[in-house]
C-alpha cells in the first residue's frame, strides 16, 4: 500500500479545520502522513489544531514565521513530503472516506499520474448548491481557457511527476501549477463526487479582482503570451469563472 502524503495549508479557518481534518482521518486508505503548514503569524489556532491531533501518527506540522501565502504554503509541504501519491486539501473542504482508496485505484489501473474528481459546492451549512463534473481529459490548452480542477479534488503521483511548485501569486497559485504539468502530461478526471467544497458568503466578492489580476500576470509573465493575447484569455478565464460561480454550470 503506497503512502499517500496529503497537504493542508492553514490560514484563519478555525470554523472549518476540525471537520477538514476528520475527513482525512476517516478515509479507508490508511496509508497516509498529514502535512499541516500553519501560515499565520497568530498562533492563537495553533493550541486548537494539536488539540485535535493529539495522539494521531503521521502528522507534521510547519509553522510560519509569518503568512507567506497557500501556494508557497504547500511548496513547503511538497518539499518534504515522503509519498508516493501527493494530495492537496483546502483548510475548509471536506473529503468523502473513500476519496483516496478510489482515486488510487483510478490512477494505478490506468497509469493516470495526474487525476482530478467531480466536486459538490457547498454553503457554509453544508448544503449542496451545486455540482462540479471532472473534465474526462485535460490537457495544457483546454485548461488555458477555464481551469476546470478542484484544488482539493487533485492527486499527483509523485514518485513520477517532478517539479510540482505552486504559483507565487495571491490567488490561482495552483492555476499556475496545473498549466505547468499539463505541458507534460495529461490530468485525467474520475466522475465520483468525492469532495465538498465549502463557498463562503463572501469568497467571491473579495477575491474576484485580484483572480483577475493575478490570471493575466500567469499569462503575461509565465506563460509569455504578448499583452493582447494575455489580456483576452483573462477575460474569457474570467467569463467562465462567472459562468461557473452565478449559473452553476456544470463543465464536461
Amino acid at each position: 500500500m503506497s503512502l499517500v502524503s496529503v497537504i493542508v495549508p492553514y490560514y484563519k479557518k478555525v470554523d472549518c479545520i476540525e471537520e477538514t481534518l476528520k475527513s482525512i482521518f476517516k478515509q479507508t486508505y490508511r496509508n497516509v502522513e498529514v502535512i499541516i503548514i500553519y501560515d499565520d503569524q497568530d498562533t492563537s489556532d495553533l493550541k486548537i489544531i494539536k488539540k485535535i491531533i493529539t495522539n494521531r501518527k503521521n502528522i507534521k506540522i510547519i509553522i510560519n514565521k509569518k503568512n507567506i501565502g497557500a501556494g508557497k504554503s504547500r511548496n513547503k509541504g511538497v518539499k518534504i513530503a515522503k509519498g508516493k501519491f501527493l494530495a492537496f486539501i483546502d483548510s475548509d473542504d471536506v473529503w468523502k472516506k473513500n476519496k483516496l482508496k478510489e482515486q488510487i485505484k483510478f490512477m494505478n489501473n490506468n497509469n493516470y499520474l495526474l487525476t482530478h474528481t467531480s466536486y459538490n459546492i457547498v454553503n457554509r451549512n453544508n448544503k449542496i448548491i451545486a455540482k462540479r463534473k471532472a473534465a474526462k481529459k485535460l490537457n495544457y490548452y483546454d485548461l488555458l481557457n477555464s481551469c476546470d480542477i478542484g484544488l482539493s479534488t487533485v492527486m499527483i503521483n509523485n514518485s513520477k511527476i517532478k517539479r510540482i511548485i505552486f504559483g507565487d501569486t495571491k490567488t490561482k497559485e495552483d492555476y499556475s501549477l496545473w498549466l505547468s504539468l499539463s505541458k507534460k502530461e495529461p490530468f485525467y478526471g474520475l466522475n465520483q463526487n468525492l469532495t465538498n467544497w465549502k463557498k463562503m458568503d463572501n469568497s467571491l466578492s473579495s477575491s474576484f479582482i485580484q483572480k483577475i489580476i493575478d490570471a493575466f500576470k500567469i499569462y503575461y509573465y509565465k506563460e509569455n503570451f504578448s499583452l493582447i493575447v494575455s489580456l483576452a484569455r483573462t477575460l474569457l478565464l474570467s467569463k467562465n469563472f462567472i459562468d461557473k460561480a452565478f449559473l452553476k454550470v456544470n463543465y464536461k
